[in-house]
């Protein structure tokens, strides 16, 4: 008696587990937060080191870069489904007056495009990753 309810309950849980089985986040596939957190520290390095883009990093001080290096790891990681809460201002009011114009804008691109290929990131997650990004674009550039 208990096999002829045993085998149907066992095969439907088979079946149920199929319709679960969901494709990892994209915060998984990156690596976590690790990962994530070393791709930000050598794109925000190249940044801060870049004859045209290092302007916005002068003037800080160390304690400031260690604040928008998190907010760059916490604004990527919530993004991609993991468990960060960006916390810092809207993306509008941050950039506010800084100028950012969209040479700038495509020069950082191409740092974030070389930092992901250094790591190895595919591309499927980079064209996930770059449609968060690229959701914020106008409001990071400025129309001058």
């Amino acid at each position: 008696m208990l096999k002829r309810f045993l085998l149907p309950g066992i095969i439907f849980l088979l079946i149920a587990n199929i319709g679960f089985s969901q494709e990892k986040t994209l915060y998984q596939r990156l690596g976590g937060y690790d990962a994530i957190a070393a791709v930000v520290d050598d794109f925000v390095m190249q940044l801060a080191t870049d004859p045209s883009l290092g302007a916005f990093f002068k003037g800080h001080s160390e304690d400031s870069i260690k604040k928008i290096r998190q907010h760059v790891i916490d604004f990527i990681c919530n993004a991609a489904g993991g468990p960060c809460s960006y916390t810092g201002r809207d993306m509008k009011t941050s950039h506010k007056g800084l100028g950012i114009t969209e040479a700038q804008w495509n020069k950082s691109v191409e740092y974030l495009k070389a930092t992901l290929d250094k790591f190895k990131v595919t591309e499927k997650e980079q064209n996930e990753l770059f449609a968060a990004v690229f959701s914020v674009k106008n409001d990071i550039v400025e129309k001058m």
